[in-house]
């Protein structure tokens, strides 16, 4: 939780947790429209009830680490293998670096930065299963990482 305010902006409803996200601001939050709870109105945030959100506001210390699974994994189960590589940032490189972890390659946190640990961890990886050693996501270490079919 990168930061918590009572009245964020106006559509953000009571309560504001900032979530720590390098390529965006996105954060958990009440709202003034309540009927666009549980459809896809948001860009990425996550929207409550404001008296669900008051409820959980005061529970979350500030600095608490948030994770979104789906079913335990990071990443999508319809993930497109879109080459990625050091420099970049995104949800798709947390996917990568979580990924990672899950198989035991020990690195930083996922932070959404594909920097040199990742880099380093992808060529380890590539490495480990007689893969071309780039450093970068290609669809065949998307798919030895089970990431795709």
């Amino acid at each position: 939780m990168a930061q918590k305010c009572v009245n964020w902006g106006n559509g953000f409803g009571t309560r504001w947790m900032g979530l720590n996200v390098p390529w965006g601001i996105f954060g958990i939050h009440g709202t003034n429209k309540p009927y666009s709870i549980g459809s896809y109105a948001s860009h990425g945030c996550i929207r409550m009830f404001n008296r669900q959100v008051e409820e959980l506001y005061p529970l979350v210390p500030w600095g608490t680490t948030v994770r979104i699974v789906n079913n335990g994994k990071m990443f999508s189960p319809n993930l497109k293998p879109v080459k990625i590589k050091k420099g970049m940032s995104g949800q798709r490189v947390v996917y990568v670096q979580s990924r990672l972890k899950e198989l035991g390659i020990v690195m930083d946190r996922a932070d959404g930065r594909y920097g040199n640990m990742t880099e380093l961890a992808v060529k380890y990886y590539q490495v480990w299963h007689d893969l071309p050693a780039t450093g970068e996501m290609d669809e065949a270490t998307y798919r030895a990482m089970g990431m795709i079919p």
